[in-house]
């Protein structure tokens, strides 16, 4: 397998790790998009979250809050915004999780308008029907 996550956990490959336990590791993203931006991998191969034995998938969480405070605190981020993609739009074929500390004005806008708003209560109505 080819794969750069698997070849960073084996320390084939550095990476800025923050934090490490027996089940993940989470480093630095080497492609910011604020500073601080993090990824948490499961140490054992999964493609995506499909996939996941939910006992990796609740290590991820608990990593996820760890990593967070500590982001919070080494950075004074105003918060945390957290990004995972399955299939469509995952760069990498190893689950990960992005945390991306958020910045006052920092031009995420994930605000929802009037229009969203009626795309998604179509979109409700399909999944609920």
């Amino acid at each position: 397998m080819d794969c750069i996550f698997c070849k960073i956990i084996k320390g084939e490959i550095p990476s800025y790790t923050i934090y490490e336990d027996d089940a993940v590791k989470a480093f630095l993203d080497i492609s910011p998009v604020s500073n601080g931006h993090t990824l948490i991998i499961p140490k054992k191969h999964f493609e995506n979250l499909y996939d996941m034995e939910p006992e990796t998938l609740k290590n991820i969480e608990l990593a996820s809050q760890n990593v967070g405070i500590l982001l919070k605190k080494a950075l004074l981020c105003q918060g945390i915004t957290r990004l995972q993609n399955n299939e469509y739009g995952q760069d990498i074929k190893h689950y990960h999780m992005h945390l991306i500390p958020r910045y006052k004005n920092d031009q995420w806008n994930l605000k929802i308008n009037q229009e969203e708003k009626e795309k998604v209560e179509k979109i409700f109505s399909k999944i609920t029907t």
